[in-house]
C-alpha cells in the first residue's frame, strides 16, 4: 500500500472509531444506570479479548516478547485512562468531565515532540486549537472551581495521551493484531480485579446490559482497538488525537437522533472541532520545505524511502 492512500484510509478508519465510540455512548451510558461500571468494563474487554481471539486466531500465533511488552505497556496507559476517567466522574460534572478527558488532543502533540522528538506541523496544531475550543464549547465546561475529580480526569486525558504516544513510538514497528491482543487483555485483567475488590459480583439480568456489552466488545473495543493500533502505523499521534477527538461530535449527532437537544453552542463546537480536522488534513497534506529538500536530495542518489530520512525519528504524517 502507497505512504498517502495509507494514510488516508487509517485517517478514514480512524473516523469510523470515534463515530462508534460516539455511537455508543448512550448504550453505554443506559447500560451501567443498570449494572456496576467497572463489572461492565470488566465483562466488555473479556468480551472483547474472546471475539478478537475468534476473528483474528492468528493474532496468539504472532505473539512474542517484544510485542507483549509493548502491548502490556500500551495497556497500562489505556487501562489508567478508564480508570482514571471513571474515578473522576464521581467528584466533578460530567461536562468539565468530558472537557478535560479530550485536552488529551494538547498533551500528545506536547509528548510527541518530547519523547518521540517530532515536532508537529503547523496545520496540525492550528487543528488542535480550533478542536480545543470547539471541544469547549461542545462539553459546555464553565470555569467552575478545580476539584480532585478534574484531578484525576486530567491524568486520564495524560494516560490516553501516553497510549497514543505508544502506539506511535514502538508500537509502530510490531504487528497490530497481537499488539491489539495484549492492550485488551491488559484492560480485562485490571477492571476485573477492580469489580471483584469493590463491587458485590453478579452477572448482569438485563437484556440491553447483555446487548450493550456484546455490541461494546465486538465492535466498540476488539475492532475498534485493532483499527486505532494499525491506524498508527501511518498517522502521528497528534494527528490520531485529533481525529479521534471527534468521538464526542458523533456522540452528539446520535444523541440528537435520539431525540437531545442539541444546540447552537454545541453545533458551532462540532464545526469547529471537524474543522480542526479538516484543516490539519488538507494543510498537512501539502508538501512542506523540508520534504522538497528531501525529495531534491533523493534525485542524486538510488531512491530512499521517506520514512527514513529524519533525523529526528521517522515522518509518520503529522
Amino acid at each position: 500500500m502507497k505512504d498517502h492512500s495509507a494514510r488516508f484510509w487509517a485517517a478514514a478508519a480512524l473516523v469510523g472509531i470515534a463515530a462508534v465510540w460516539g455511537a455508543t455512548f448512550v448504550m453505554v451510558k443506559n447500560a451501567v444506570a443498570l449494572y456496576p461500571l467497572y463489572a461492565f468494563l470488566s465483562l466488555r474487554f473479556s468480551i472483547a479479548v474472546l471475539a478478537f481471539a475468534m476473528i483474528f486466531p492468528r493474532a496468539l500465533r504472532r505473539m512474542n516478547r517484544e510485542t507483549i511488552y509493548v502491548g502490556l505497556l500500551a495497556g497500562v496507559f489505556l487501562c489508567l485512562g478508564y480508570v482514571f476517567q471513571t474515578w473522576g466522574l464521581k467528584d466533578t460534572t460530567a461536562s468539565k468531565a468530558a472537557f478535560i478527558t479530550g485536552m488529551f488532543v494538547v498533551i500528545t502533540p506536547v509528548l510527541q515532540a518530547v519523547v518521540l522528538r517530532s515536532l508537529p506541523r503547523a496545520a496540525t496544531l492550528a487543528g488542535v486549537g480550533l478542536a480545543v475550543v470547539g471541544l469547549w464549547l461542545l462539553s459546555g465546561a464553565s470555569a467552575d472551581g478545580w476539584t480532585i475529580g478534574d484531578t484525576r480526569v486530567f491524568l486520564c486525558a495524560v494516560a490516553y495521551a501516553a497510549h497514543m504516544i505508544v502506539l506511535g513510538g514502538m508500537g509502530r514497528h510490531h504487528d497490530p493484531l497481537p499488539l491489539t491482543l495484549v492492550q485488551l487483555a491488559m484492560v480485562a485483567l485490571v477492571c476485573t480485579g477492580i469489580s471483584l475488590s469493590i463491587e458485590p459480583f453478579s452477572l448482569p439480568s438485563d437484556a440491553s446490559v447483555w446487548i450493550a456489552l456484546t455490541v461494546t466488545g465486538v465492535l466498540a473495543s476488539a475492532i475498534a482497538f485493532a483499527g486505532q493500533t494499525w491506524a498508527q502505523r501511518y498517522l502521528s499521534p497528534t494527528k490520531t488525537a485529533l481525529i479521534l477527538i471527534n468521538e464526542p461530535v458523533f456522540g452528539g449527532l446520535f444523541g440528537w437522533l435520539a431525540g437531545d437537544i442539541f444546540g447552537v453552542r454545541g453545533l458551532a463546537g462540532s464545526v469547529l472541532i471537524v474543522g480542526g480536522m479538516i484543516i490539519s488534513e488538507l494543510l498537512g497534506a501539502m508538501p512542506s520545505a523540508r520534504e522538497h529538500v528531501v525529495l531534491s536530495s533523493a534525485l542524486e542518489g538510488p531512491p530512499v524511502p521517506l520514512l527514513e530520512l529524519d533525523e529526528g525519528g521517522p515522518d509518520i504524517g503529522v
